[in-house]
């Protein structure tokens, strides 16, 4: 049984909206950090108590709000209590298996993404699922765990750099989404190493690590697919939503993100049939081998059958043979074994067999 099957039996017979955490606590504590920012000042710190977040509610400022964390459903329903985030909007934040989706409602747009990172240690990829919900003048994220990709967008608030503190939450909730799939090019570019080396490796040095290699490089690219799949029609809906959230300033930077999607999709498929042919060519390299060691095998069975032939002869118990008597029969036999072999090797070498 599967993690996901297996807290997803929580799941059966509650009613719709019913806040359940699938998936694994990765966090003791929750942490909420709070950047409350417009054009002039800005206002970052960690919050200790939801209701501390109440007073930004509505102060004709932008404020983001991210949460590290999703066990503790309490914090989950004080911030859907105070932006008006939908039950089941709640409760796909809690999804952590849920498939990457965008919901437009009247006075919040909910995105769900999923943030890969690859460890440089062990090479595995970790994913972690992003809820992103934003509204007029305030956005707030959600993450499973603390450590993310976002320290970019945190600098560029605090020095007030760019077109950030200018412009509104649908503007910064693009930063959020265009820095995850930033992200995507770093993962995949380092699967484009791995798979360059396995491709070196299959050629000049194969062992027995090599075919796990492929499995589990493999099974990485199927989990970066399912990922950023959707992210297509994500960008695109965001795009193309008539929702008053977006303004004219953002859907440009809409656009090309969308166009960043296309890029990252093709190239996910490319190394997707790049590592099947890798496999391939671990098939045919084993194959060659084999097939060079038969070769070696079956050219020294061809030397020996006649050299066998003469010394069975030689060998039979039969009491007149006429060169037992000979002075230098043991010497001619040697000869003619010796002179057997070189004509053979001398035949195998003008074939080209060797």
């Amino acid at each position: 049984m599967t993690r996901t099957q297996k807290y997803r039996k929580k799941k059966p017979g509650l009613s719709p909206g019913s806040l359940v955490l699938v998936g694994e606590q990765k966090v003791d504590t929750v942490k909420i950090t709070l950047f409350d920012y417009d054009q002039e000042h800005i206002e970052e710190k960690i919050v200790s108590n939801v209701e501390d977040c109440f007073s930004y509610r509505n102060n004709n400022r932008n404020t983001w709000i991210n949460v590290d964390g999703l066990h503790d459903t309490e914090v989950i329903r004080k911030l859907g209590d105070l932006f008006s985030i939908h039950p089941l909007s709640q409760e796909d934040i809690l999804d952590t298996a849920n498939r990457p989706k965008i919901d437009d409602l009247d006075h919040y747009i909910f995105v769900s993404l999923k943030m890969l990172q690859l460890d440089s240690k062990s090479n595995k990829l970790i994913q972690e699922q992003i809820s992103i919900i934003f509204g007029e003048r305030f956005v707030v994220s959600f993450q499973e765990a603390e450590g993310d990709v976002f320290n970019p967008i945190r600098e560029r608030l605090r020095l007030g750099k760019g077109r950030m503190r200018k412009m509104g939450a649908d503007y910064f909730a693009y930063t959020l989404m265009d820095s995850i799939v930033d992200n995507y090019f770093v993962i995949i570019e380092r699967l484009g190493e791995r798979i360059e080396d396995l491709d070196e490796e299959i050629i000049n040095k194969l062992s027995k690590k090599t075919l796990p290699r492929i499995h589990d490089l493999k099974g990485q690219l199927i989990q970066v697919r399912k990922a950023v799949w959707p992210l297509r029609d994500i960008v695109s809906n965001l795009d193309r939503t008539e929702s008053e959230l977006i303004k004219d300033g953002t859907s440009i930077f809409l656009k090309d993100l969308y166009d960043h999607s296309v890029q990252v999709i093709d190239t996910v498929e490319t190394y997707r049939d790049l590592t099947s042919g890798l496999f391939d060519m671990y098939l045919t390299t084993i194959n060659n081998r084999t097939n060079d060691i038969m070769k070696v095998l079956t050219m020294m069975a061809t030397i020996f059958i006649p050299l066998t032939f003469i010394v069975g002869v030689y060998g039979m118990n039969f009491h007149y043979l006429p060169e037992l008597d000979w002075h230098y029969g043991y010497h001619f036999v040697w000869a003619l074994m010796i002179a057997i072999a070189l004509g053979i090797l001398g035949f195998f070498r003008k074939k080209g067999w060797m």
